[in-house]
């Protein structure tokens, strides 16, 4: 006699089903709660962001600030610029609660301790690229020479001046042509007219890239930007840097005197002067993981007023990982 299954019964089929619609309403509702908790938690952290986000931007205008303070002070103070002045001292790292009142309250937000530190430097005390190009679009011979002078004290190719001037030229002409490339506004965009990124970096300590023809300041210049731009040899240039940091040149003629003319090619000064117009600032906020840094371009004319030109904010600690991740 065959074997045969025997039949479910009808109140244990009810029961298996009852208990296979619990399972699916258990991981629906299961589902539906993460869900609501994970967009809770992203809720959380994009708030979170905007407001560190909100607060490093009050920050670093306030720092800013700070720094066009101290360049109007010196305006209203001295005829010179040079780097025994106060804007001319960095400040270092320190905690952002010291600026702020000594005592907390109780309800005070304990978020991350901000770490603030910047710096202004001398736009002018290196060699700007805009002086190439004189006011009718075409180049300045004399200039030329300046760069490829100074690409020589930088043990570069002369040839890559040339090579800038022409970009320069052709990113000024009025109308521009079909294929001229963009006017650069800064040393990392000298990659727009062929420059690779270590030349670019080489050429930094020395040259700048500013809205106007400018003359370089005596009293903060490096003595390879010395040398390019009076036309001497490293060693003179190194003479009028040792004579600055004893006594700062208060005209152009005390450095005239140091270097007097001789030979067919006499030192020439008029490229240079003793007072500076356009600065550069630099603010650097470390907050929790985060550090932004703001790199400000600013002016000071006659009347001494101090006004920002150009800014740029950089997250550091997004660059300094995509480069990790680009060299890997």
């Amino acid at each position: 006699m065959a074997w045969r299954r025997p039949l479910l019964l009808p109140h244990r089929r009810q029961a298996g089903a009852a208990l296979l619609v619990a399972m699916i309403l258990v991981t629906v509702v299961s589902t539906l709660a993460a869900g609501m908790v994970w967009q809770q938690w992203r809720a959380v952290e994009v708030e979170a962001a905007e407001r560190a986000r909100t607060q490093s931007a009050w920050i670093l205008n306030g720092a800013l600030d700070w720094a066009r303070l101290i360049l109007r002070e010196d305006g209203r103070t001295g005829q010179t610029d040079h780097l025994g002045e106060p804007w001319a001292v960095p400040l270092a790292e320190a905690r952002l609660s010291t600026f702020l009142a000594a005592e907390r309250s109780e309800n005070a937000d304990d978020g991350p301790e901000a770490f603030l530190s910047g710096d202004i430097t001398d736009a002018q005390s290196r060699y700007n690229l805009r002086n190439l190009i004189k006011d009718d679009g075409k180049q300045d011979p004399a200039q030329v020479a300046v760069l490829q002078r100074l690409m020589a004290n930088a043990g570069l190719s002369s040839g890559l001046a040339t090579q800038i001037a022409n970009g320069l030229q052709q990113a000024l002409a009025q109308p521009p042509e079909s294929q001229a490339p963009l006017m650069p506004r800064s040393i990392e965009q000298l990659g727009w007219l062929g420059v690779d990124e270590a030349t670019r970096t080489k050429l930094a300590p020395w040259i700048v890239l500013l809205p106007v023809a400018t003359k370089i300041n005596l009293n903060t210049a490096p003595r390879e930007v010395l040398a390019a731009v009076i036309g001497v040899d490293v060693a003179s240039a190194q003479r009028l840097v040792i004579t600055r940091e004893q006594s700062p040149f208060k005209e152009i003629s005390q450095a005239q005197a140091l270097l007097p003319s001789s030979g067919s090619t006499p030192p020439k000064f008029d490229g240079t002067d003793v007072k500076t117009s356009y600065f550069e600032v630099r603010s650097r906020l470390r907050l929790g993981d985060q550090v932004l840094e703001e790199r400000s371009l600013v002016s000071r004319d006659g009347n001494n007023n101090v006004q920002a030109i150009r800014r740029q904010r950089v997250n550091l600690a997004l660059t300094q990982a995509g480069a990790g991740t680009a060299a890997r």
